[in-house]
């Protein structure tokens, strides 16, 4: 499967993005998919992940109750909502598919990658 991040750019703080990974070559129902970000000078972070079902869905700690995570199965596609964004959410965010089909927080539990978008949020 290929993965296709699209939606970043630059905000201001306490505006809105949203992100989206399409897929091609597979549908994405039979992945469970996270987004991760990396800021310069910092290492890969886990954001959020979906299971295959869409059913479960996991947050990281400092995202929690500012972004959703969802699928639209008829884009082949799934979105990261992120709201009140703040500088600290400056990075570049990737998103992932993992075969395990569960949603993980681990990044190398994901077996396909995207290239990233950047989001940079302004203070």
């Amino acid at each position: 499967v290929q993965l296709q991040a699209s939606g970043g750019g630059l905000v201001q703080a306490g505006g809105s993005l949203r992100l989206s990974c399409e897929a091609s070559g597979r549908t994405l129902r039979l992945y469970g998919v996270g987004w991760f970000r990396q800021a310069p000078g910092k290492e890969r972070e886990f954001v959020a992940a979906i299971s295959s079902s869409g059913i479960s869905t996991y947050y990281s700690d400092p995202v929690k109750g500012r972004f959703t995570i969802s699928r639209e199965n008829a884009q082949n596609t799934v979105r990261l909502q992120m709201d009140s964004l703040t500088p600290e959410d400056t990075a570049l965010y990737y998103c992932a598919a993992s075969r395990s089909g569960g949603g993980s927080g681990q990044y190398f539990e994901y077996d396909y990658w995207g290239q990233g978008t950047q989001v940079t949020v302004s203070s």
